[in-house]
């Protein structure tokens, strides 16, 4: 697959080996979103509702992440499930449904779910 990456910034195409982490993750996220658009269109209007993402967050700074949350945030709001899977603490605020997997000494992981409520 040749892909290459337009910079927004220079206005010059770039090969995505040169994408840094974040980069790489929110091209990653726009390839997924783009492609669940298409998958879509082909099947005669049937729509991906669930999309889970696996980690990634880690690598985006402050200002990346929050418009990576933004973006997840229109997704659920246009009636989508979104899942994350991720180990970063900033997100753990912002993510209103959580499943946290805990490992335990002597066998299987805990499973509990925990629901946040932000006040406005």
């Amino acid at each position: 697959l040749g892909i290459e990456v337009l910079d927004a910034h220079t206005g010059q195409s770039r090969p995505p080996q040169s994408l840094s982490g974040g980069e790489t993750f929110l091209a990653s996220l726009a390839l997924a979103l783009g492609l669940a658009e298409v998958v879509t269109a082909r099947a005669g209007g049937m729509r991906l509702d669930t999309l889970f993402i696996d980690e990634g967050f880690g690598s985006l700074d402050a200002d990346t992440l929050e418009l990576a949350m933004r973006t997840l945030d229109e997704l659920r709001a246009g009636g989508r499930t979104v899942g994350v899977i991720s180990h970063v603490e900033a997100m753990k605020e912002q993510l209103p449904a959580q499943l946290l997997v805990e490992a335990t000494p002597r066998g299987p992981s805990i499973i509990r779910q925990d629901v946040v409520s932000h006040a406005s």
